[in-house]
């Protein structure tokens, strides 16, 4: 199938080398996703994506992804901070990759994400976290499954850039 029919975007990302790691239920507190990140700063791991919402019981749960090589120290540092936050538990995944497609203009083009889901949704790919912006569409999932959901992706959008950086 030729591009036309496509979505057009402004490009496919994928990175991989990562893990996701997340700390569950911690009371709504304006003070906690601050002490959190500082934590993580403080040892020099840097954040890559991160969504922070707060369930249905009114607690906070905060998702990010790290490089790899950092997630014995993230996990280090969440269990310091889990009894200072009340927080009920941690998880994480240590292999996934964040696959994004972006802009121009998402806020103005509203079938973006839904075609990007339903494509990923159809082939298998399960997807472990979303987050966006006005100009990209991002989410993680497991690593194994990157080069096919870039392949899949570039089959229903037009994207003249594709940038990728899978793990060595």
């Amino acid at each position: 199938m030729g591009d036309e029919g496509k979505v057009k975007v402004g490009g496919i990302m994928a990175h991989g080398g990562l893990a996701i790691v997340s700390i569950l239920s911690f009371p709504d507190r304006p003070d906690i996703p601050g002490m959190i990140l500082h934590a993580m700063g403080r040892e020099n791991i840097n954040i890559e994506f991160v969504v922070h919402d707060i369930d249905i019981e009114g607690n906070g749960n905060m998702t990010f992804c790290i490089d790899q090589k950092y997630l014995e120290a993230a996990l280090g540092v969440l269990e310091g901070v889990k009894s200072l936050i009340e927080a009920r538990g941690i998880s994480y995944h240590p292999n996934v990759a964040t696959i994004s497609v972006f802009g121009p203009h998402f806020r103005e083009r509203p079938m973006i994400s839904g075609l990007m889901f339903n494509t990923l949704g159809a082939v298998g790919i399960n997807v472990l976290a979303i987050s966006t912006s006005i100009s990209s569409c991002s989410c993680v999932i497991q690593a194994d499954q990157a080069e096919d959901a870039v392949r899949v992706l570039h089959e229903t959008f037009e994207a003249p850039h594709q940038v990728t950086k899978f793990a060595p």
